[in-house]
């Protein structure tokens, strides 16, 4: 890179090794070879390093990292760093290799003892700088600012940010050389070095923009009022120790100087050997001379995550063609090449996210990888170019996106077929979903395009917010100019009907994947938007009036808790509850916070209340205070204006088990276990002429338990029809099933639950409140009654560890990335949700199965009931009167039998006035 200011013309390349280090341990996936091995730090640090040498061609260069033990500053400072973990054990295995493969890719390498890598770099750019040698440092630091000057600029690979001398004004407010002096007031949390209280980077450039330097703020102390002033005057006399732990040491001994950093040559044998050892096969390609392969299209059920399934350096789609149709002869070009199309992939750009309001902007379609079209339909921005009347288009567009012949792909097509819904068009012939592909084949990653194009085609894509900015910035997208739009949404067009290319053949492999796929969540997704188009009628005044109720009730709680305090204090302030408790009435403290305060989170206070008085009035008053802000305030707020009727909107993608997650409103998180709670539900009501139906599969992942594992005594019981925890505790006591009392069924029903997320013995203690040696036991009693049940956890973990995931009984894949971990807590997790996720996972198939059947039925009948919501195991319908019996008798047999399992299925149905009424 050319120097920019006056010297030598050479370049110094520091890289701050041990920031890369921790970045990319945790940035990575847990990436590991077939041993086991974990590599992700390994191949997330030589990638970045491989990303510097071919953007900063240097002169000199080295690679610095933090020796073991302690430093000058911790002697002057015992707590410096003292509340940093002790480093995963897995990152600890990985920094021997990667030392070894750092140095074989041709790099310099210093660990210091008794000073940290930020010394070295100061000392090392302060020597080149002498010499009129430019020095650019990687770093992730925001500390290595200080170090800025014309010769010395930072640049963040993984942020692509470079902080110059007016890059560092920018971000923090302050030149490089008053970063010590900044930080020295706000302090810097990450290395334990407390600052003045109170004192944010705000704070920090308005004191030193006012004063000019740290030390004349310190002078001025007296002058400052308020409470932050008073915490400066209490911090004058640490201030000066805070500033010189922060100042990077810039004379430090070294064992060479810079002139002799010049790259030493790289040793491709080793190299090989290391490659080969960490699986990292495109680079191992790159060595012998081979073109990088595409990855194949399916993947050994037992091959583990690694590097191969992640590529190098990422590409753009400059070499792409993409045309803007903005005449009527364009369009009918165009549309004659989609009518003639196997499979076209549509994508929409819209005013906004609200799906029942956004309106069309444009519209971009691709047959063929890289070559794409955008039309424009309704960008307002000054100086825009004539453009095709929206009305005019959809006319002449409508034949073919209505027609079911006519296949198409897109990204999140739910979306996109209530933006066509909100202009008179039922969008039809939907073949395949990209989002839905990305679920089925690896749910517990991410699934949004940006992610998507740089994992499985290596591209690096324009993001929505370098088109509309962000922030109160941000313009909508009719205001981004045409040039600019095209780029964008051709390219989101075009990268999608690759994406699908490469996401296809890998699903059509695997029998149980293409039956999730395309018999469970492609059906589902147009159940989904057929629900979230319906939405639920609320009573708006009924919510009025439970508002006004849990006001007052607020209003009382926090009288009680004043009492209980012996004074006033604010409900809402986590630091005057602190207070209180532990101050004044000198409560046990249970846990505290990063911090080192008392914590007085939930946990706590229900540990707590089950001793003390204030902490349960607290707990009753966050519930209501929730209840109240999250629904009886706000739901009727989300009311649509042209429906009448609030429409959430389901997400398909989010959860690795399958299961649904509903937002704006969250309906799956109205809180039942309180009459408080409950009530909420009374709002959601039938219009006139109509019921509320709800149908709730009954112990579902229990009868799938007894179906997975096929223990005899859980397949009897539910063949008999018997009440299963009665049944257990029949069991677990040794007593006849009609002497169990109440008491021993809550006991087996914890144990029944339990068991299935995998609860410990301690776990089991603690929710029974008995001793952990009789919650043993327990347990114990149950698997001797249960050998099956032992059996499938075994088996289940074995599997999983073997293969890295687990299956639900249709086939749904659930990865558990964490499963051979060396972390124990990490490694016991994954076992826990190796158990349990096959069964949420078929209870999540079978409640979409159901929803299916049910819609299809429905439409099949021609009937004006609809279904308007879906929440666990529960399926909530709007049915007019004159079809209630006939509704009611289909619905059970419909989900009973949407599969067919060891155990039957049983279905809860109720009806009323209103959702809760309906239970």
């Amino acid at each position: 890179m050319k120097s920019s200011y006056p010297g030598t013309g050479k370049t110094l390349l520091l890289v701050d090794g041990s920031s890369f280090l921790y970045r990319a341990f945790h940035a990575m996936p847990d990436l590991r070879n077939r041993e086991g091995f974990p590599t992700g730090a390994i191949y997330g640090v030589l990638n970045m390093l491989r990303k510097l040498r071919h953007d900063y061609p240097a002169d000199y260069s080295l690679c610095v990292f933090d020796a073991k033990g302690k430093t000058f500053r911790d002697d002057m400072y015992p707590e410096y760093k003292a509340h940093r973990p002790s480093m995963p054990e897995d990152l600890a295995r990985q920094i021997e290799p990667l030392h070894q493969a750092i140095v074989a890719s041709g790099w310099n390498i210093l660990a210091l003892e008794g000073v940290e890598a930020d010394d070295v770099i100061g000392t090392l750019v302060q020597q080149a700088a002498r010499d009129g040698v430019r020095s650019i440092v990687a770093t992730g630091d925001k500390d290595l600012a200080q170090l800025v000057n014309e010769h010395v600029t930072l640049v963040n690979t993984m942020s692509n940010e470079t902080l110059d001398v007016p890059g560092v004004s920018a971000k923090f407010g302050v030149p490089p050389e008053r970063i010590i002096d900044y930080l020295t007031l706000t302090g810097d949390a990450v290395d334990n070095v407390p600052g003045v209280e109170k004192v944010g980077p705000k704070t920090a450039v308005k004191w030193l923009t006012q004063y000019g330097t740290l030390d004349n703020v310190m002078q001025s102390a007296g002058g400052i009022g308020g409470v932050v002033g008073e915490n400066l005057r209490k911090a004058l006399d640490w201030l000066p120790q805070a500033r010189r732990l922060l100042t990077v040491k810039c004379d430090v001994e070294l064992p060479q100087p810079y002139s002799a950093l010049v790259a030493p040559s790289a040793d491709y044998e080793q190299l090989r050997t290391l490659y080969e050892r960490f699986e990292f096969k495109s680079w191992l390609r790159e060595l012998n001379g081979e073109a990088p392969s595409a990855a194949p299209a399916s993947r050994a059920k037992s091959a583990p995550v690694t590097e191969d399934m992640f590529g190098t350096e990422p590409t753009n789609t400059g070499h792409a063609q993409y045309d803007t149709i903005l005449t009527e002869a364009q369009l009918d070009a165009w549309l004659e090449k989609l009518l003639a199309a196997e499979l076209v992939c549509v994508d929409t750009e819209t005013t906004g996210l609200d799906v029942m309001d956004a309106q069309l902007v444009g519209m971009s379609f691709a047959i063929t990888p890289h070559h794409a079209a955008y039309l424009p339909l309704a960008h307002i921005y000054p100086g825009a170019p004539d453009q095709l009347k929206r009305e005019q288009a959809l006319h002449k567009l409508k034949p073919w996106l209505e027609s079911a012949r006519h296949h198409k792909v897109g990204q999140n097509l739910k979306y996109d077929m209530h933006i066509f819904a909100n202009h008179g068009i039922v969008l039809a012939g939907i073949h395949d979903d990209t989002l839905l592909q990305s679920y089925v084949l690896e749910s517990h990653r991410p699934h949004d395009m940006d992610n998507l194009a740089l994992r499985h085609l290596n591209v690096k894509t324009i993001s929505y917010t370098e088109v509309v900015g962000k922030g109160a910035k941000q313009i909508g997208f009719d205001q981004v100019d045409i040039d600019t739009a095209t780029r964008y949404a051709a390219e989101d067009a075009d990268i999608t009907l690759q994406l699908h290319q490469a996401l296809s053949p890998q699903i059509a492999v695997q029998s149980g994947l293409q039956h999730v796929y395309r018999d469970i969540e492609l059906p589902t997704m147009q159940v989904l938007y057929r629900m979230e188009r319906n939405g639920v009628l609320l009573d708006c005044a009924l919510l009025q009036v439970q508002s006004r109720e849990l006001g007052e009730k607020l209003l009382a709680l926090e009288a009680k808790a004043h009492e209980a305090a012996g004074q006033p204090f604010n409900l809402n302030s986590p630091k005057q509850i602190q207070e209180i408790l532990f101050n004044k009435l000198q409560l046990p403290v249970k846990k505290k916070t990063p911090s080192g305060t008392p914590s007085t989170d939930e946990e706590v206070l229900q540990e707590l209340a089950l001793d003390y008085p204030l902490p349960k009035i607290l707990l009753d008053y966050r519930g209501m205070a929730k209840l109240k802000s999250t629904y009886t305030d706000k739901l009727p707020q989300m009311v649509d204006r042209n429906t009448g009727r609030v429409h959430t909107s389901y997400s398909q993608a989010v959860a690795v088990t399958g299961r649904l997650a509903s937002s704006d409103p969250n309906l799956q998180n109205i809180p039942v276990r309180t009459a408080e709670g409950r009530r909420i539900r009374e709002a959601f009501v039938a219009p006139q002429g109509s019921r509320i139906v709800s149908a709730d599969y009954s112990q579902i992942e229990l009868r799938i338990m007894a179906h997975l594992s096929g223990d005899e005594g859980l397949l009897r019981a539910f063949a008999n029809g018997e009440d299963i925890h009665r049944a257990t505790a029949a069991e677990i006591f040794m007593v006849a099933p009609d002497a169990v009392d109440s008491e021993q069924r809550r006991y087996a029903k914890v144990i029944n639950f339990g068991l299935i997320y995998g609860m410990s013995a301690f776990g089991l203690a603690k929710q029974l409140g008995i001793e952990r040696g009789a919650a043993t036991a327990y347990i114990d009693r149950y698997f001797a009654r249960y050998p099956g049940v032992a059996d499938y956890m075994q088996r289940t973990r074995e599997q999983a560890k073997q293969q890295g995931f687990v299956e639900t009984v249709f086939g749904r894949r659930l990865w558990l990335p964490e499963i051979n971990a060396s972390n124990g807590m990490k490694r016991q997790a994954a076992e826990r949700a190796a158990i349990n996720a096959p069964m949420q996972g078929t209870a999540a198939d079978l409640i979409k199965l159901a929803m299916i059947a049910v819609q299809h039925w429905l439409e099949k009948e021609k009937l004006q009931t609809q279904l308007i919501m879906q929440v666990h195991d529960e399926l909530v319908l709007e049915v007019p009167e004159n079809e209630l019996p006939h509704v009611k008798e289909k619905l059970r047999e419909l989900m009973c039998h949407v599969a067919e399992l060891k155990v039957p299925l049983e279905v809860g149905l109720g009806e009323g006035a209103n959702w809760e009424a309906a239970h």
